[in-house]
């Protein structure tokens, strides 16, 4: 006889671009302690509306994430261009609202974002800087694909040094 298999259905979600209305995920995202465990600790208010601002007036790369079942937003994929090493490349970064972590959402929305990345044509590389006690976010890196560089020293937010796997 055979045991009965439970098969886990992926939630559906898709990315948007960032809005207007949108401050409130990003208070809950970068501004509770939990959740910046990994970027050296909570914004500021003053810090999260800055962003909130620098976010509706990007004209790519800054998304929220949107389950598709309810319509709610449940976390961010962000990709901005930069210089590392030398080189212009994209880095991406990507947050999960805890009550929906650990059903696949964060590399789903992130695999999204990439290809629009990937759609734009602009470098030939795109990075990712989770800690290295970040398990969940260096499986998301590995899960899509991505090649572990080094162990590197990275400084975020400024003036507080982390350590850091860099994933291209």
């Amino acid at each position: 006889m055979s045991a009965a298999r439970s098969w886990h259905v992926p939630e559906p979600v898709r990315i948007e671009p960032w809005g207007e209305g949108d401050l409130p995920l990003l208070e809950k995202l970068m501004g509770d302690p939990g959740m910046t465990e990994h970027l050296g600790g909570p914004e500021s208010h003053e810090k999260i509306v800055e962003r909130q601002a620098r976010y509706q007036r990007a004209d790519s790369g800054i998304f929220k994430i949107v389950d598709e079942a309810t319509g709610d937003a449940v976390g961010s994929v962000v990709y901005w261009e930069r210089t590392w090493r030398g080189e212009d490349v994209y880095e991406i970064g990507w947050s999960v609202l805890p009550a929906f972590q650990g059903r696949g959402i964060a590399g789903r929305a992130t695999a999204q974002a990439i290809a629009r990345a990937k759609s734009e044509g602009k470098h030939r590389f795109l990075h990712a800087f989770p800690a290295v006690d970040n398990a969940a976010s260096n499986a998301i890196c590995r899960k899509l694909g991505f090649v572990l560089v080094e162990e590197c020293e990275f400084e975020y937010p400024p003036g507080h040094l982390m350590k850091c796997n860099d994933w291209r």
